[in-house]
């Protein structure tokens, strides 16, 4: 087995582990994400989309978000996430003006 091929399973292995854990902290809310860390789980749902397509294959934004949250997007959405709050709104709008 070539070390490229080795690291692409680690690779492979650890992002199965970040959307575990992601899975199993769904009080979460991704604007919380957004705030500390710059992404959420629709960015990693772009991020996998854009490597499909650079890949050479055609993966819709839904399926990509399914992948991602363990079911339709918008299922998940209406059992998990809150309204963001104003603090959290304020701190999202810092926390990008800080970045740019």
């Amino acid at each position: 087995m070539s070390e490229l091929t080795r690291q692409t399973e680690f690779e492979a292995a650890v992002f199965r582990r970040l959307l575990s854990h992601l899975d199993a902290r769904k009080d979460v809310q991704n604007i919380d994400l957004m705030i500390l860390a710059g992404f959420c789980r629709n960015c990693l749902a772009d991020w996998y989309r854009e490597a499909a397509e650079d890949g050479g294959q055609s993966v819709s934004k839904d399926a990509a978000r399914e992948l991602i949250y363990g079911e339709p997007f918008s299922e998940w959405k209406a059992k998990h996430q809150a309204p963001a709050t104003p603090e959290q709104m304020a701190a999202f709008e810092a926390a990008q003006k800080a970045h740019k």
